[in-house]
């Protein structure tokens, strides 16, 4: 399998829920409000015999210098054509994830025209309801009518025989953590439940996790299971590392 991160850039958010850059060569995080957290923004691709997958959308940012939505310049800048992308794996639906799910000029259609978007549907549900800050139901109605979507009603499965989800419910009430296996390779992709190495390696409790408790105990036993068996985690708030383990030979 090969892996490429699609980063949108660094930010730093605050109870406001409002992304906004960081420039570590421009900006100070201190300058920033108290309590701001400073983030990576990184969807991923992964590249299997079967199909070009997509984990997670991003901000659904506007690129101002290609005058293109961000998703679709970074697609193309790893040489990937936005109708070559087969499947769209959805973690959850907060808005810095799920953003890219439209496209930014029109909220009625979906960003990947030839895609399968395989989404929770007790956490499109809970988006709707719920709505902002976390959330922005414009950009969500496309998922309830478009045939394009697959939404998944089990608290685990297995997508096409080779990619299994499970409802961890962690981050959010209906969060979900992707594996994708090919032969002896593992890549594993826990969204905003394992989104950095360090929170990995040590005992990280958030308060912005809605069961920080059960976030914590699932990044454990994740982290060990990953060492035994060799997986591949992708982080997708990491600034420095993005991936982290090997594929075994």
């Amino acid at each position: 399998m090969t892996i490429i991160p699609l980063s949108e850039g660094s930010f730093t958010i605050d109870k406001t829920k409002q992304f906004v850059p960081f420039d570590d060569e421009q900006h100070n995080l201190q300058d920033r409000p108290v309590g701001s957290l400073l983030v990576e923004i990184q969807p991923f691709i992964v590249k299997t015999p079967k199909d070009i997958l997509l984990l997670d959308t991003g901000l659904g940012f506007h690129d101002q210098k290609r005058d293109e939505m961000q998703l679709h310049a970074s697609l193309k800048k790893a040489g990937i054509r936005p109708e070559e992308v087969t499947k769209v794996l959805m973690t959850h639906l907060h808005k810095d994830h799920a953003g890219g799910i439209c496209l930014d000029t029109d909220h009625s259609r979906l960003s990947l025209p030839n895609a399968t978007y395989y989404v929770q549907k007790r956490e499109l549900d809970f988006a709707l309801k719920t709505g902002f800050p976390s959330f922005i139901p414009e950009e969500l109605e496309p998922l309830t009518k478009s045939p394009q979507v697959e939404l998944l009603h089990e608290d685990e499965g297995v997508i096409d025989d080779y990619i299994s989800y499970q409802l961890t419910s962690g981050h959010s009430p209906f969060h979900q953590a992707f594996w994708i296996r090919e032969g002896n390779e593992t890549v594993f992709f826990g969204g905003d439940e394992a989104p950095q190495l360090q929170q990995m390696k040590v005992k990280y409790k958030t308060k912005y996790d809605f069961n920080p408790d059960k976030a914590l105990q699932l990044r454990q036993l994740w982290w060990q299971q990953g060492q035994e068996e060799g997986w591949t985690f992708l982080f997708y708030h990491d600034i420095k590392h993005p991936t982290y383990g090997t594929p075994n030979p």
